[in-house]
């Protein structure tokens, strides 16, 4: 099947035609541009010096978030209280450090400033979101993503400690599901994220269970309190 090249029209081919994942180039980021792809399933993923590439992977890696599992080890640490975890107070320095992060097996990454800029301005207009952990006043683990309807989807996470993005995560979750969002994408195949009970679904699988996800109305603006919220 053929990679299709975007131009400045504001569509995408149906996802089922991505070929190994990937279904499109080109485009640009702009936040109409960017809320189409998700509620297509479809995402940017691309390195500093590439052209945008979209995706749209086959299986695709999800957690309904009733279905979340946490390690008893892990249920320990967020009863002691060990870190603090907040939403949306400091997503521009969550998505700072994800970019930076080092990850084994990469060189360089894969959010570039092109993306970072992108992803604030779609905060900005409420629909996407951090969860910080912090211990005293110190960032030490965090992930952003993007809200639509009923459905989050998982972009980056980093931690500086043991066990802080993991936190973050779980108490994000589980924060998702009482407000009934019970979709949580993770994109691709992850060990770490199967931990947490993600597993694979075939392709179609996810895209019909996202469309009843985006029957949910969205629901936008920052979900920390307005005196807490990054300037």
């Amino acid at each position: 099947m053929p990679v299709f090249r975007l131009d400045q029209r504001l569509l995408f081919p149906p996802p089922h035609l991505a070929e190994n994942g990937l279904l499109a180039v080109g485009g640009d980021l702009a936040p109409e541009r960017l809320l189409l792809a998700y509620a297509m399933g479809i995402f940017p993923w691309y390195e500093e010096g590439e052209p945008i590439l979209w995706h749209s992977p086959d299986p695709r890696m999800v957690l309904p978030a009733a279905e979340l599992h946490v390690a008893r080890r892990l249920e320990r640490t967020l009863r002691r209280g060990t870190f603090r975890v907040t939403f949306d107070t400091a997503f521009g320095r969550v998505i700072d450090v994800c970019a930076a992060a080092a990850r084994p097996g990469q060189q360089g990454t894969w959010i570039t400033g092109e993306m970072r800029r992108a992803y604030k301005r779609l905060h900005r207009r409420g629909y996407a979101h951090s969860a910080e952990a912090w211990r005293d006043d110190r960032l030490v683990g965090g992930l952003y993503g993007v809200s639509l309807g009923g459905a989050f989807f998982g972009e980056s996470m980093f931690t500086r400690e043991p066990d802080a993005s993991k936190v973050a995560f779980v108490t994000l979750v589980r924060q998702l599901l009482e407000w009934r969002i019970t979709l949580v994408d993770c994109q691709v195949a992850s060990p770490h994220l199967a931990r947490f009970g993600a597993r694979e679904w075939p392709r179609e699988r996810f895209l019909a269970a996202l469309g009843e996800a985006l029957e949910q109305p969205t629901s936008r603006g920052s979900w920390s309190p307005p005196a807490a919220a990054e300037p």
